[in-house]
């Protein structure tokens, strides 16, 4: 008997038994941190004599908090969730891992989801069209036009896999789908025996704002599309057991203040504490009057600050969320008498609450929150509002070059007539993203904001681009309930589309004359969204200063229409009497918009928006589908492509090799992004990305962005490192001056070339290749292709200071080598510039069924001479270990699906 069959028990609730797996009389369960708690139930709940074993739960309940991590488990999350930009290259490899199935001679149809699996596109829509009446429409159709390949193979997975659902286009967020009706908190199934098992939802996805969830008390986090497969394959992922950070929230946020600056304010906090790695979890009695919808927007920053996860206990908060959105009442019963029997439940009122404790612990008093902004090219930049004006002038200087015109350009248009544009101008000012369209209080202020600003006769200025994209149909109900929308749509905030959009850098064009002006004249214009990333290059191609900011502060500034901006001493224009309209006199109080909020956000608002959420419109229903187990791959599509990565694959791995004779492909800084890795956005026909669509006939307006075309490793690798704004200062190592984007030096050419041609030359004559970068290096986004273009370029090992953590994980899940300088050197302390050719030795050490914790690289320089180091090997966990055998996890689980 093993702790699974003993902890089997029986809960009642409401006349119906369900099985469950009782953990609260547990040893050592009392002090456990609720999202360990978590982890203990998935445990034994999963408990096979193999991977999972009561040894396994006993050092999970023997917690220390103050260890370092060193105990690995193996987590199997409840579901799988995907976007359309990540999840399309995962079922394109599933399809894919069919195929080779059939030619390795065993069933296709072993290939299929073991857990619940959807796929929410939000990630394509594109603002094309705005500031007109029938935005979103237009949008829509072009979206169609655009993306239509990549519908019909989701049509098609949605029919030949099992445990496998679509929420078509034009329906919300996927984190806002998630929290809003996908989520269970408790889930059920019927078993074998015919018996009703209650069990934990938890939730991996395939983009990093996954926690949102964990507002809900849902465990989950971001992981690569390569990871997310093999969770929905039934592979367990593997952790190491974290440190977990206690933060208290005490106080209540005071007027003037949303929780947009409250989540800047705990990523500013956060990231200088120091998280990366660790559970994040926010206790005491003060979160019991943090709405659920903030919960959510914390917990949505999980990746900024950047900790696993960021969570809340499941209370009355939670239940009185899934109330208001339509979740049954028998769901709301089973997750609060599931809650309260597995000690799960998280009032600290409540006299038998008993208090966690906690690795660490950092405490919020939120009545000391200030109104805030985030930038102009990191989301834990935290500025205060009131000191925004003195720091755009402060960082400005930096973005402008000697080609910089620093006296205002006139421009003509037919759509906005005719203006001064300069520096420091708002080019784009964008309501979007999952952050903020999931919490009624800032749509509502944002609304009433721009109702005062209409009543005043105020207008956005004519060269900004404006735009409403929410996170869900429910937004745009109660915007129009409250009578709101027309005042939106006053100022050009017309809805354009229920998606990422701008925080995506899904931005669409400037109007062509503003982007001539900007381009021709080199000037720093700025962005302002209330999204939750602002990297370089991520938001628009002319757009160089990026803001993050609540929705209300984004339709001041783009009445204010520039980043000079002092709104407590500059007025933002003139009301019919000709008297100065300041900031202060249309910000919304606390009150006015909690009174909108209660009179219009409705129960019957969620029932009605997700009664048909997996049905689509006319545009989606009316797809041509294919049919069959296996994909019919169409050799001259730009969208989907069959993958290469199963090529030639056998039954046994060969074995793992020490690297020889490697070159540099990129010598990089600190904060390298996975936008830098693997850009999102748009690219030019120049571009190896545009020069590949261009030979097969398409047309650069038809080019759409790399996101949208990540069924397509042609294309994906062309990109790999392209982002426009990529430094690579191997070119300055060989006396080339260093061009932004894609570029490098081939030493076999001996010439600058792009990153993408270079590699072809390297890999045509063998040489293996290696990236060198500082700290933080895979910052940002879950994206499985900065991992799987990495290696389709041959690296075969990445040196860095520091990793963050997701992109690290998929790394090795490509079978790409993630090594780490000796503490507290680098590149530049060891005297390495990207000349050199590098050899590492001991690799070979994990044939032997050893993880190696350093490894010895030699660097020989072109003089001949060496720099030698040992390297720390950042394979964390032994289930990392086989993966990097294998040559990545797919391989891995393929193999054993096979067996």
């Amino acid at each position: 008997m093993s702790l699974r069959d003993d902890q089997l028990a029986i809960l009642k609730v409401a006349g119906k038994d369900f099985d469950y797996y009782n953990i609260a009389n547990l040893d050592g369960i009392d002090h456990l941190p609720y999202s360990l708690k978590v982890l203990v139930e998935n445990l034994v709940r999963n408990i096979d004599g193999a991977n999972i074993t009561d040894e396994h739960v006993k050092t999970l309940l023997d917690w220390d908090p103050n260890a370092e991590p060193s105990h690995e488990i193996q987590f199997t999350p409840s579901r799988v969730i995907m976007q359309d930009f990540t999840g399309v290259p995962c079922i394109v490899d599933l399809a894919t891992m069919r195929d080779a199935v059939k030619d390795l001679g065993g069933d296709p149809e072993v290939i299929n989801p073991q857990v619940q699996s959807d796929m929410v596109i939000d990630h394509s829509v594109q603002i094309d069209k705005y500031g007109i009446a029938d935005a979103v429409q237009q949008n829509m159709d072009i979206e169609y036009q655009r993306n239509g390949e990549r519908y019909q193979f989701l049509r098609w997975g949605q029919q030949a896999f099992k445990n496998f659902r679509v929420v078509p286009p034009g329906t919300g967020i996927i984190h806002q789908v998630n929290i809003e009706y996908l989520a269970k908190v408790v889930m059920s199934k019927t078993e074998a025996n015919g018996n009703t098992l209650a069990y934990l939802d938890s939730c991996v996805g395939t983009d990093s704002h996954t926690t949102t969830e964990n507002g809900l008390g849902v465990l989950g986090w971001g992981v690569g599309g390569i990871e997310a497969e093999a969770a929905m394959l039934g592979q367990p992922i593997s952790m190491l057991v974290p440190r977990v950070v206690g933060f208290k929230l005490t106080g209540s946020i005071p007027e003037g203040v949303t929780a947009t600056d409250v989540v800047l304010t705990i990523t500013d906090m956060l990231r200088k504490h120091g998280v990366v790695g660790k559970f994040v979890e926010f206790y005491g009695e003060g979160i019991a009057s943090v709405p659920l919808a903030n919960r959510a927007t914390i917990g949505n920053m999980g990746p900024e600050f950047g900790s696993t996860c960021g969570i809340f206990p499941i209370d009355n908060v939670t239940l009185d969320y899934l109330r208001l959105t339509g979740r049954s009442e028998e769901q709301v019963a089973l997750v609060e008498a599931y809650a309260k029997a597995n000690k799960l439940w998280g009032d600290a009122s409540d006299p038998d609450y008993v208090e966690p404790q906690y690795s660490e612990y950092e405490e919020l008093d939120l009545g000391a929150v200030v109104p805030s902004i985030a930038g102009p090219k990191r989301p834990q930049d935290r500025i205060l509002l009131s000191e925004a004006k003195e720091m755009f002038e402060k960082t400005a200087p930096a973005y402008e070059t000697e080609k910089t015109v620093k006296d205002p350009v006139a421009v003509s248009t037919d759509f906005r007539g005719d203006f001064n544009i300069e520096n420091g101008d708002v080019a784009i000012a964008s309501i979007t993203s999952c952050t903020n369209t999931s919490n009624p209080s800032v749509m509502i202020a944002a609304g009433l904001i721009a109702r005062n600003a209409h009543a005043k006769g105020l207008k956005p200025k004519p060269w900004v681009k404006t735009s409403l994209a929410p996170g869900s149909q429910v937004v745009a109900d109660y915007l129009k309930a409250a009578g709101l929308q027309d005042d939106l749509d006053a100022l050009g905030y017309q809805l354009v589309g229920f998606g990422c959009a701008t925080c995506i850098g899904n931005s669409g064009p400037l109007l062509p004359e503003i982007s001539e002006a900007v381009n021709t004249n080199d000037l720093t214009v700025t962005a302002v969204l209330s999204g939750n990333r602002n990297f370089e290059g991520r938001i628009s191609p002319d757009v160089k200063m990026n803001y993050l900011a609540s929705p209300p502060l984004v339709i001041a500034y783009a009445l204010a229409g520039t980043m000079d901006f002092d709104f407590e001493t500059q007025p933002l224009g003139a009301d019919a009497d000709g008297n100065d309209v300041y900031l202060k006199d249309i910000w919304p109080t606390n009150s006015e918009v909690a009174a909108v909020v209660d009179g219009t956000v409705s129960r019957e608002m969620f029932l009605k928006d997700y009664a048909s959420v997996f049905d689509g419109d006319h545009r989606w229903k009316g797809l041509d589908v294919p049919e069959g187990e296996l994909f019919a791959w169409n050799d001259k599509s730009t969208y989907v492509r069959k993958q290469t990565f199963f090529d030639g694959m056998k039954a046994t791995p060969d074995p793992v090799a020490d690297i020889h004779g490697a070159r540099v492909l990129a010598l990089l800084g600190d904060s390298v992004t996975t936008d830098h890795i693997s850009p999102a956005g748009a690219f030019k026909a120049s571009s190896p990305a545009g020069k590949y669509l261009t030979e097969r006939g398409v047309e650069p307006k038809n080019f759409n962005s790399y996101g949208s075309r990540r069924g397509n490793h042609e294309i994906m690798v062309r990109g790999t490192f392209g982002n426009i704004r990529l430094r690579n200062q191997l070119l300055a190592s060989v006396g080339e001056e260093v061009t932004s984007g894609g570029f490098t030096y081939d030493f076999l050419a001996k010439k600058p070339t792009t990153i993408f041609e270079a590699s072809r030359d390297y890999i045509d004559n063998k040489v293996p290749l290696v990236v060198l970068a500082g700290k933080e290096y895979g910052t940002g986004s879950s994206r499985d292709w900065a991992a799987k273009g990495t290696v389709m370029l041959g690296v075969k090992a990445v040196i860095t200071e520091s990793f963050e953590r997701i992109h690290r994980s998929n790394l090795i899940g490509m079978g790409v080598l993630p090594l780490q300088f000796p503490a507290g050197e680098s590149y530049e302390s060891l005297g390495l510039n990207g000349t050199e050719t590098y050899d590492v030795a001991g690799v070979e050490k994990l044939n032997e069924g050893v993880t190696p914790k350093t490894v010895h690289v030699t660097a020989t320089h072109e003089d001949g001479s060496k720099t030698e180091f040992d390297a720390v090997v950042r394979i964390d966990t032994p289930g990392e270990a086989d993966y990097y055998r294998n040559g990545g996890i797919l391989q891995y689980v393929l193999r054993n699906l096979m067996k």
